[in-house]
């Protein structure tokens, strides 16, 4: 497939039932250190691996129009939901030892490094939105669990991420986690993206099993983002920000961060989601990154 062919089925898209997952893909259960993960699984397990993250409010379901293709090209391919989110709602911060109040970085960083541990060697990740955010302090940690890094619409700047979001911005300081995550909610049931209506069927059932003070806390990190980017400069991994056009953040602010950590950027004519709306392009760009990784 080439990236015109791509880009043609990307355009004929249809809705779907998104709680129908592709033909071969293996459901199972991953004990990490904060309790029972929901993951997917697609491919030859002995083939190289890629670690698909979804953010807040996600779900591994996010990643079923790239699974198969990431598979068909000799790649084995899991994704996971966060703790808290979706069908990994029985795993938080009361599994800790010692046990917590808090969904914090280090439940979700430890849990990555357990996942990709697990693999028996280096992986490719992709973090999308805020676990773009996990993946990158997840390489501050365990560097040597990275076969290369693909941050899709993760936020472009440390520390207090939501400060460069389009017109909203200097705005968002003023909230905290709970007020965040009301709004975000709110806005997901209310469909202001306009999404397709099987699509948002999922989104709305998705949360009647999410933890809403997981939602919470993970709004508020994303207020104390870690900062990689020398890190990351510094490797020699492969680096892709992949990113729709029309994200929460300004274009400007992606690619100041590409050039700050050494990766190439890819722009999609798209929102916050190109994995679901434009999945064939994606998944041809990650392959170009795998190549250079080779």
């Amino acid at each position: 497939m080439d990236r015109e062919q791509a880009e043609r089925l990307d355009e004929q898209l249809p809705d779907r039932d998104w709680t129908v997952l592709s033909p071969g893909t293996v459901a199972s259960i991953f004990d990490a250190p904060s309790g029972p993960l929901a993951v997917v699984s697609l491919g030859d397990p002995s083939n190289p691996r890629i670690l698909l993250a979804p953010g807040v409010t996600g779900s591994k379901e996010d990643f079923t129009l790239m699974m198969p293709g990431l598979a068909g090209a000799g790649f084995y391919v899991q994704s996971y939901d966060l703790a808290g989110q979706y069908e990994s709602y029985r795993a938080g911060p009361e599994h800790r030892d010692p046990p917590r109040k808090r969904y914090d970085y280090d439940l979700f960083i430890d849990d990555m490094v357990a996942l990709l541990d697990a693999g028996g060697g280096p992986s490719h990740v992709l973090g999308y939105s805020f676990a773009g955010n996990v993946a990158q302090a997840t390489f501050l940690r365990r560097p040597d669990l990275f076969a290369s890094l693909t941050l899709l619409s993760a936020p472009p700047q440390p520390g207090q991420g939501f400060r460069g979001v389009k017109r909203i911005g200097p705005l968002t300081g003023l909230a905290n986690g709970r007020i965040g995550a009301f709004l975000m909610i709110l806005g997901l049931y209310r469909n202001f993206t306009h999404v397709p209506p099987g699509r948002q069927a999922f989104v709305e059932h998705r949360f009647s099993l999410t933890r809403r003070p997981a939602v919470r806390d993970i709004i508020d990190l994303m207020k104390r983002a870690p900062d990689a980017r020398a890190a990351l400069l510094a490797s020699s991994i492969p680096k892709l920000v992949a990113v729709g056009e029309h994200d929460l953040w300004p274009l400007k602010l992606h690619a100041r961060l590409a050039e700050e950590i050494g990766a190439r950027i890819s722009v999609y004519r798209t929102g916050h989601s190109p994995c679901e709306t434009t999945p064939n392009q994606l998944t041809f760009d990650m392959l170009e990154l795998f190549e250079r990784a080779d």
